[in-house]
């Protein structure tokens, strides 16, 4: 611990080389996050510097990750009842209809690859303020003819080169002469091969010098991978029209720019899907209609509108442990009036982090690679090892490979006999094996009747008898959305993806659904249809999403009712369709089970008995179980559709920076930023906004939601600075925008920096005398005036007639250390203006004359002192 411009820095020593992971590396002091930390480029030690000066009490520091701040290592979590597993029902699990057309299978052209690398510093990308390599490998249909769709994949963070080095690296990227770099970009050959053996050119890019610098950019990263993702596009550009680079003429009239793909796993997923938006804000330049965030991070909660989007989550994440992609889909989904792209998620139960990348997985890795499921049993349920419902490596990859290939031959290639794969109905593709997969789905706007989103109270009278209704979102705290209360309490939020906070937009509202709860078989929640909604008749599936409530029973069950205009019903329990309403696996540990809302389908041809020309309403009734509480959200009706994906032509919408701002000294002056669109639009346009940083002791927080109206352009989002006279650090935050409704998000991040005016103050320390029956000496420390940063003196004691050990020595020294340790330190709390350096006497009742000793003072931090300085002390006898 010392005290650094901008605060106090925590540096935290490893034992052994701590992991590149997606997750954010935290530093955690007396159990607490107190932000992210910064990695080493030998990843040997983690720091971070924050303007707590608690930090100085610390007892107890940890490197911790951002995704596994729920996971409590096997304690008992207070929010789940029972007791009872459901692991032995998901061992049995149906692994639903079967597929007509594998995905996963060797399509009929030949593959051939080729890989281009123009140099380890081969492009400037803005969002990183470093050059990065330009390294992909090509997969091609050989003999295919004519133009063919492209998907590019973008790996995840992970560390960056491997070997011995024989020179001391001066910085994390290149790597240093005797290392390789880690071929991430090689890892998913599966997938690529399955997609170019059926057609498609495939492109896998490497991003190592990203991951190496990412630590320190505010957004993680995702901005940098995003342009990195649209270099090689433009690159692609120029060899498929004119040719030229590593390829020549080779690629010229065969790639299709206008029918483009991309696949991110883990930050990846983060970078692809602000690919996408960044494509759209620049035009639409590539024909970027498919997105697959693998594994993802989201750490602002971006949305993704008007582009076909599946987000692949597996259940035995270890890295990524609190399934935040989920939010891709949970914010998309109504971010767009009328949005005309269709979205899924898929949940590989069994399945971990790594080892849908070769190179991440041992045994197949050309660098050392891990489980990342860690775990002090391998026979655990549900994600040990060698538990029976965990994927092997290769089972995992095959999964990865039918879905992803699935996903891009569908919404790219459009073979709509591969619909119910991602539809909801878990058809299940033959290459998949044993893999029990759900996927939850929401058709495009054109094939889809919402019928309730269940995102708002309901009206009176539509909940009857024992049953009640509310409206719920988040977990812990109350949610800031109104009317909406917290879902559930748990000490694991890693639990929840739907509700966890996201790190950089941790004031912004999570998913809003509705908790039914009842407490006898005898409730209903009616749901009237109006008369333009009755006629379902072109609707293939009555859907909704539900999970059981986790306080609640492993197994809960209710009746569907859809009601005609005659009064008859057609009666559908749900786990005669679905086991929604099925706990998930996990014995309420290390972030599970989750809590995870999965899809109940009811085909409307089973709906027997009633006129689909003249639904009148839906019922949930509560005839089943005697008491039961379940979370349930987006009622509709829909039919499988590809829909209609493009780049949006929404309007934009971007935070201004501030620059640098004067602190002042006194009052309370306004930082504004600016909040506005790219153009006026012609429906109201909503966006959360808040403070994000270290800020300070001068700048207050703020969490707005802003909403445009028609014709307005322009919204002051204002941030209070309060000056004062004390001496404190400059002061660096953000503006942050998230989950926009009608509007992509251009520029998200709005910077500034308050820069503190007050002088330093001066320090004068005290030469002590003390007898040695006082048993401490102490070296007074005095401040000229108060100031906000912590003051911190430190040198080395000095023997002089008293030597160390035998009249004097540090407060620490037990006598065990040789030699004795010399450091003195002192210090002056924030807002004080005296402090002191201490020493131990020894009163040795031996008769003496009057000695002396000295510290040699090499360090001073927060004030003005001049370094290096000798003070004196002196020690009387009393014998």
């Amino acid at each position: 611990m010392e005290p650094v411009a901008g605060g106090y820095q925590v540096t935290l020593r490893l034992a052994a080389p701590a992991p590149l992971r997606d997750a954010l590396p935290l530093i955690a002091v007396n159990g607490v996050p107190v932000g992210v930390a910064k990695q080493s480029a030998d990843q040997r030690s983690v720091s971070l510097v924050s303007p707590d000066p608690s930090l100085l009490k610390a007892k107890d520091v940890q490197l911790v990750w951002s995704g596994d701040l729920g996971r409590n290592n096997g304690k008992k979590s207070k929010s789940l009842a029972g007791g009872v597993t459901t692991d032995k029902d998901w061992l049995k699990a149906p692994l639903g209809p079967s597929l007509a057309v594998d995905p996963g299978a060797t399509g009929k052209y030949a593959v051939e690859t080729a890989e281009y690398n123009l140099g380890d510093q081969a492009v400037f990308l803005p969002g990183l303020g470093q050059k990065s390599e330009v390294v992909g490998k090509v997969y091609s249909p050989k003999g295919a003819v004519g133009a063919r769709p492209l998907v590019v994949f973008l790996h995840g963070r992970h560390s960056v080169c491997y070997g011995n080095a024989t020179e001391e690296p001066t910085n994390p990227w290149p790597c240093a002469k005797g290392e390789k770099p880690i071929p991430s970009y090689r890892g998913y050959d599966g997938a690529a091969k399955a997609l170019a053996s059926n057609g498609y050119q495939v492109v896998s890019i490497s991003a190592n010098a990203i991951n190496a610098y990412d630590g320190g950019v505010y957004d993680a990263g995702a901005q940098a991978r995003a342009e990195l993702v649209l270099d090689h596009l433009a690159l692609w550009k120029k060899w498929s029209t004119v040719g030229g680079g590593p390829f020549g003429k080779k690629f010229v009239g065969k790639v299709d720019l206008n029918n483009v793909g991309l696949m991110g796993h883990s930050r990846g997923g983060e970078g692809v899907a602000r690919a996408a938006v960044l494509n759209a804000d620049r035009g639409g330049q590539y024909g970027i209609r498919a997105v697959l965030p693998l594994a993802p991070t989201d750490f602002a909660r971006a949305t993704v509108p008007g582009v076909a989007m599946s987000v692949i989550l597996p259940y035995c994440d270890g890295d990524v442990s609190d399934l935040q992609g989920q939010k891709f889909y949970d914010d998309t989904r109504y971010s767009v009036t009328g949005d005309a792209a269709a979205r899924s998620t898929v949940t590989v139960m069994g399945a971990n982090h790594n080892f849908f990348n070769t190179e991440w997985t041992p045994g197949q890795s050309v660098a050392p690679s891990n489980d990342d499921w860690y775990s002090d049993n391998d026979k655990a349920a549900p994600c040990g090892a060698k538990y029976a419902g965990r994927l092997s490596a290769k089972e995992q990859q095959a999964v990865g490979t039918a879905y992803v290939a699935g996903f891009f031959r569908l919404q790219l290639g459009h073979e709509t006999k591969l619909l119910p794969l991602l539809d909801g109905s878990n058809a299940h593709p033959a290459s998949a094996g044993r893999a029990v997969v759900r996927v939850v789905s929401q058709a495009p706007g054109a094939t889809r009747r919402d019928v309730n989103k269940l995102d708002q109270a309901l009206p009176k009278g539509a909940v009857t008898g024992s049953a009640k209704a509310s409206v719920c979102a988040g977990v812990d705290e109350a949610s800031k959305r109104a009317a909406a209360a917290t879902c559930l309490k748990t000490d694991n939020s890693s639990d929840s993806p739907h509700w966890v906070t996201s790190y950089l937009a941790a004031q912004t509202p999570t998913t809003a659904v509705t908790k039914l709860t009842w407490t006898g078989k005898n409730g209903v929640v009616r749901f009237n249809l109006s008369a333009y909604q009755r006629d379902v008749r072109r609707y293939s599936a009555l859907t909704f999403r539900a999970t059981p409530d986790p306080s609640g029973a492993p197994k809960t069950d209710l009746t569907v009712r859809v009601v005609d205009g005659r009064g008859r019903k057609a009666l559908v329990p749900v786990s005669a369709v679905s086991d929604a309403l099925l706990r998930m696996p996990g014995a309420h540990d290390s972030g599970l089970p989750k809590n995870l809302l999965r899809t109940v389908r009811i085909p409307t041809s089973s709906l027997k008995g009633i006129d689909l020309r003249d639904v009148r309403a839906i019922e949930l009734a509560t005839d089943k179980v005697a008491t039961g509480s379940v979370f349930v959200s987006d009622l509709a009706f829909s039919t499988p559709g590809l829909g209609l994906s493009a780049p949006s032509r929404l309007p934009q919408v971007s935070a201004s920076s501030v620059g640098k701002v004067q602190e002042g000294n006194s009052g309370t002056k306004n930082v504004d930023f600016w909040v506005t669109l790219s153009r006026p639009s012609i429906r109201p346009i909503s966006v959360y906004a808040e403070s994000n940083g270290d800020l300070g002791a001068s700048v207050g927080p703020v969490a707005k939601y802003l909403v445009f109206k028609p014709g307005q352009t322009k919204q002051k989002v204002t941030v209070p600075v309060t000056g004062n006279t004390r001496d404190s650090y400059d002061t660096i935050f953000s503006l942050v925008l998230s989950v926009p409704h009608d509007a992509l998000l251009g520029q998200s991040f709005g910077n500034a920096e308050v820069i503190d005016d007050d002088p330093t103050p001066t320090l004068t320390i005290g030469s002590p005398t003390a007898a040695e029956k006082a048993g401490k000496l102490k070296f007074p420390l005095k401040l000229s005036a108060p100031s906000d940063k912590f003051v911190f003196v430190g040198g080395e004691l000095k023997d002089g007639t008293a030597v160390i050990r035998k009249d004097y020595t540090t407060v620490e020294d037990d006598g065990t250390q040789n030699p004795p340790d010399r450091n003195l330190y002192g210090q002056i709390d924030p807002g004080q203006t005296t402090g002191e350096m201490e020493v131990k006497l020894v009163d040795d009742k031996v008769k003496e004359p009057t000695e002396t000793f000295s510290v040699n003072l090499t360090t001073a931090e927060g004030v003005d002192y001049k370094v290096p300085a000798t003070i004196k002390a002196t020690i009387t006898d009393n014998d």
